[in-house]
């Protein structure tokens, strides 16, 4: 079913608003993915304080025209059949993470390219940042790098101290 002018006009504005919200975003092509599983994945994105739009290229293309986005004509190369953006709002990774991860159980949604730090990246790019730990384990990584030396300077006390009696 066609799309009336306002409907039109209001998802463009949606789309410019989630635009103007992100911190990266990454493009996905749905197509023959079942509504079910478009559930999960949306339902999943949510609870990592991401968002799924699903928008037609022509208002993608106009939101971005108006949104003072530039590399429209990057991105439409790589984007072949339907389209679903993924915002990533909180964490910039996490967008990138979780489509990599149902695109493995879901052979139908592919990754196409994306938009990180306000530059487009292609489709492997975003491969690697999806492979980048969550935030928390890294700062766990760090802490006990940290950690590390002090750790066995007192081991070295102790062994010190346990030869002394």
């Amino acid at each position: 079913m066609a799309l009336t002018k306002i409907q039109k006009t209001k998802q463009i504005d949606s789309i410019k608003e989630k635009l103007s919200n992100q911190k990266s975003i990454v493009f996905v092509d749905f197509n023959k993915v079942p509504s079910k599983e478009m559930f999960s994945l949306r339902k999943t994105l949510k609870e990592a304080g991401c968002n799924l739009k699903i928008a037609k290229k022509t208002l993608v293309r106009v939101a971005f025209g108006q949104s003072n986005i530039s590399y429209w004509n990057k991105i439409k190369s790589s984007i072949p059949g339907q389209l679903a953006l993924v915002f990533g709002v909180e964490d910039e990774i996490a967008p990138a993470r979780i489509a990599n991860q149902f695109a493995k159980t879901q052979e139908n949604l592919k990754i196409l390219g994306g938009i990180f730090e306000n530059r487009f990246i292609d489709r492997e790019k975003v491969l690697v940042l999806a492979n980048i730990p969550p935030r928390n384990e890294l700062l766990g990584r760090l802490v006990g790098s940290i950690y590390s030396p002090v750790t066995s300077f007192v081991r070295v006390l102790n062994k010190i101290s346990e030869k002394n009696n």
